[in-house]
């Protein structure tokens, strides 16, 4: 299999006024990086790039408090990774922006940078001021965004079924039987859509289970929690009126600890007697506030369980607290603070429990026919593999909110970086002054992204990205790559939204520009005695080490190393 091409363009120096040549460097001299952001991208992108793409492979990681994953999603594997070097920190907050946004994008944001980057030095290196290379990247960033809506071929119609939209925007995930994963998602999004065409992504919940097949995944109507009935009530067949509590079901335990000074027996007893009577006017304050359901995020007091046993309210702990806010935004509800009844109780039709296969949810389910809710219910082997597959329908969930505000869509597979790689060197070539040589640098680094998928589908590089450079410059945009050579995007149905690709490049442009202004990295040294404090050691404990080294990830040295044990 070919390697990619990494070499600088040749004509970047040459574009440059002779003046601006740099001097000869000494042989032996070790080569300086000018941007001291370089090593750091390099060895970041180094991590990510194998997993770009629908062909790219996965990481096993371990995290620092022992947990394995395994992934291949770019945000995933960022957050996963301890970061020393100040720009791989910039880098990453950038992915991670993309990601939130987008729900995606976070492995184009850190590659294209990377090689912006590296173009950067490049025309350093020549001999451009780094105050005319900020400018010039400005301009050619502009002219990039600018272009970007020229190339939109097709759109979602408002009343399309969205699954050949969302099915390319998906498939770049690790995950099998992505045909019926698609489907339930365009279903779920299409069922849960506003009559004015808006969509509010918290409408359609996901619940994974573990046992079963991924096949077996159904959609469920209401919005369905992972989790199980506390008390004896598991079910409330109508009027179900629900309060959220992300705090403890019971008296509020005190941050610090606290003695009961007792004397008698009857200290003792009355001091149970105003706990029971604390416990049971909590209880009947939502007695009469009509709340018959309860969702905790918190601990739960027995005691209290027995009280809203007592009076028929049904008690479920939430497990995360991402269901406890779909919840409060679908219900119309606040999340309490205190156990304190709301203002405005949260209202739907019936509560219910919910079995599948060896596992259960609990339901909460509405009586209209067009239900504001829908649950995805994802089943699975492996934990690993449930995560994957809900990665991915929360990227299509994602996709299709994004195609509700603007349905236009991009020709993928890398076919709109190649398309405007060539409209960037056309320009270029024919501009005076620094911003041509910033023109063909961000062809060069959109160009490396359908490298990088030629290589990860273990294509022949070289030959791949002729065949693509040929079919672009007879004025075929529309050709990308597949899994065996080129392909016809618009045959395939292999897409991007327009948006995502906007905002990933808006990003990318925005941190490039702030480190290519960066000439020296400065960290301040740490105070031994704060060290001592924070990390205090007996005398024996210093003179003898521990025998496990744990070494810096992306340190200042810009390498990546690994905890290693010596025996």
């Amino acid at each position: 299999m070919a390697r990619r091409a990494t070499s600088a363009p040749p004509q970047l120096p040459e574009r440059l006024a002779p003046g601006r040549r740099r001097r000869p460097r000494s042989p032996g001299a070790q080569e300086r990086h000018l941007l001291s952001s370089v090593p750091a991208a390099q060895t970041l992108a180094r991590v990510i790039r194998p997993c770009y793409g629908p062909h790219g492979r996965q990481k096993l990681l371990v995290t620092a408090r022992g947990t394995t994953v395994l992934t291949g999603y770019a945000a995933a594997i960022l957050r996963a990774l301890e970061l020393e070097h100040p720009a791989a920190r910039l880098l990453r907050e950038a992915a991670h922006t993309q990601a939130e946004s987008c729900g995606d994008g976070a492995a184009f944001v850190v590659l294209l940078a990377e090689a912006l980057l590296q173009q950067a030095e490049h025309l350093l290196r020549a001999g451009l001021p780094r105050s005319q290379l900020r400018q010039a990247y400005a301009a050619a960033a502009a002219e990039t965004l600018a272009l970007l809506p020229s190339l939109s071929v097709r759109s979602l119609g408002p009343l399309q079924d969205p699954f050949w939209a969302l099915y390319s925007v998906m498939n770049t995930h690790t995950a099998s039987q992505m045909d019926n994963l698609t489907k339930l998602v365009a279903h779920a999004c299409w069922a849960t859509k506003e009559l004015d065409g808006s969509f509010r992504r918290e409408r359609v919940g996901v619940c994974t289970l573990r046992g079963g097949r991924l096949e077996d995944s159904c959609l469920l109507p209401g919005l369905a929690l992972c989790a199980n009935p506390c008390g004896q009530v598991i079910t409330v067949l109508t009027g179900a009126r629900v309060a959220l509590f992300v705090c403890a079901f019971g008296p509020a335990s005190p941050n610090a600890p606290a003695t009961a000074r007792l004397s008698s027996p009857d200290d003792l007893t009355k001091f149970r007697k105003g706990n029971e009577q604390l416990i049971e006017k909590q209880v009947t304050q939502l007695v009469a506030a009509g709340i018959n359901v309860v969702v905790v995020r918190g601990d739960i007091d027995e005691n209290t369980l027995t009280q809203a046993d007592k009076y028929g309210i049904m008690v479920i702990q939430a497990r995360c607290r991402r269901d406890m806010v779909r919840l409060s935004e679908v219900l119309g509800t606040p999340l309490m603070p205190y156990l304190l009844p709301p203002l405005k109780p949260g209202k739907c039709q019936r509560v219910y429990l919910q079995e599948l296969g060896e596992g259960s949810t609990v339901v909460f389910e509405w009586e209209c026919s067009g239900t504001p809710a829908l649950t995805l219910v994802l089943r699975g082997a492996t934990a690993e593999g449930l995560k994957g597959a809900e990665q991915a329908v929360y990227h299509g969930i994602d996709a299709y909110f994004q195609l509700c505000q603007d349905p236009r869509l991009l020709p993928g597979a890398g076919a709109t970086e190649m398309a405007l790689a060539k409209i960037l060197s056309e320009k270029g070539s024919k501009l005076e002054g620094p911003n041509g040589p910033a023109f063909l640098a961000f062809a060069q680094a959109l160009q490396s992204l359908p490298e990088t998928l030629a290589e990860n589908a273990g294509l022949v590089v070289s030959e791949v990205m002729a065949e693509m450079s040929g079919a672009h410059q007879a004025g075929n945009f529309l050709v990308g790559v597949g899994a065996e050579g080129i392909i016809n995007v618009a045959k395939e149905e292999v897409w991007d939204t327009l948006a995502a690709k906007a905002q990933g490049l808006g990003v990318v442009a925005d941190v490039v520009l702030q480190l290519v202004s960066v000439d020296e990295i400065i960290v301040a040294k740490k105070s031994p005695m704060s060290q001592q404090d924070l990390n205090p050691l007996p005398k024996k404990a210093r003179e003898h080490p521990s025998p496990v080294k744990k070494s810096k990830i992306l340190g200042m040295d810009n390498e990546i190393t690994h905890t290693l044990e010596v025996h």
